[in-house]
């Protein structure tokens, strides 16, 4: 048995002696090792494990709690950050803004229309990667309102909030600006036609390659 297992068995061990209500906050990190008569390192391996496991959860500046996060834990946008990561949020796109997608190829109205082309051409005109991004997110945001259903752009704007809170690991040139072949100004293109024309499998898939690229250059 490893030092880690050793560790990980006191630790079970202690909270199965204590008997710790399901929301039971656990002691701080030093007098766990105390009690235990383990490391620091080894603790939070241990740790670690069983918040793996879903048998407790941590709180930064909070402290340790038996048993699974409770949802209120993810109210706001900063708490969800910090149980997400990069790899969540890209599946969480791919899944919601794809149907977004296809819903505005049904209801966009010549508005939402004209504000997505206005969008494209100032990405391909953008100076800087900042005024590429913000005409990507202004983008991005009027395709989930040409939806037409308030829920989901609620959902959207809420997974947008935690994309931008999130690390990003960008992985970029060293331009200060969008490449004249940039990858998403014909994506962006393919998903504004499709909409137009009114074809739902069309912007649903159009905006699904687009975000597969996005999630393969970014992670």
């Amino acid at each position: 048995m490893t030092a880690n297992d050793g560790a990980l068995t006191q630790l079970r061990a202690w909270l199965a002696q204590r008997n710790l209500p399901s929301d039971g906050r656990l002691p701080a990190e030093r007098e766990l090792c105390e009690l235990l008569g383990v490391s620091r390192g080894e603790l939070r391996k241990a740790l670690a494990t069983l918040e793996d496991n879903g048998e407790l959860w941590r709180h930064v500046g909070k402290g340790t709690f038996i048993g699974s996060r409770p949802v209120e834990e993810f109210s706001s946008v900063a708490s969800i950050a910090e149980g997400s990561n990069p790899v969540e949020v890209m599946q969480a796109r791919l899944l919601i803004e794809p149907m977004l997608a296809r819903e505005a190829a049904i209801n966009a109205t010549n508005s939402h229309l004209d504000e997505m082309r206005r969008c494209v051409r100032i990405q391909r005109e953008a100076t800087t990667w900042r005024q590429y991004e913000n005409a990507d997110n202004r983008l991005h945001r009027t395709v989930a309102e040409a939806s037409g259903n308030t829920v989901l752009t609620a959902l959207f704007d809420q997974l947008n909030a935690v994309r931008r809170a999130v690390v990003w690991g960008r992985l970029r040139d060293t331009s200060n600006h969008p490449p004249e072949n940039h990858h998403s100004f014909a994506q962006h293109d393919d998903i504004v036609i499709a909409i137009s024309e009114r074809d739902r499998e069309a912007a649903y898939q159009a905006m699904y390659d687009h975000l597969s690229m996005v999630r393969k250059n970014l992670l």
